[in-house]
């Protein structure tokens, strides 16, 4: 049997609700998120449920990128996210294998590959 031990977020950022600065999607914070490492991300709903997992190179463009593209598999659902988890993983191996973990361990509602648990 294998351990894995899912790390604690470096960064989490929260939607808000009438956001005075520039925005997307309510999320005014992506400064906080690394532009240059790579890492895994999380979006949750505003009852903490994961919605959905995935994994990136560089960060911030990569986030950024699933709440302007018509082609991300959260565009339809872009409203329900109101967190965003953040963890730096420079490996791509762990983060191949946090990905995977995390969206079977947790069932991540939008995630479509790499699922076990259907």
């Amino acid at each position: 049997m294998i351990l894995i031990t899912v790390p604690n977020p470096d960064v989490t950022i929260y939607k808000q609700q009438e956001p005075k600065l520039s925005h997307i999607c309510g999320f005014t914070d992506f400064h906080l998120i690394s532009r240059e490492e790579g890492g895994i991300f999380m979006f949750y709903n505003d009852q903490d449920e994961l919605l959905f997992v995935g994994k990136a190179r560089k960060l911030r463009p990569r986030i950024k990128k699933h709440f302007e593209d018509s082609v991300s598999v959260i565009k339809n659902h872009r409203e329900e996210v109101a967190k965003i988890e953040v963890c730096l993983v420079q490996s791509p191996v762990h983060r191949e294998i946090y990905e995977t973990f995390i969206i079977n361990e947790h069932k991540a509602k939008y995630n479509v590959d790499k699922v076990f648990y259907k």
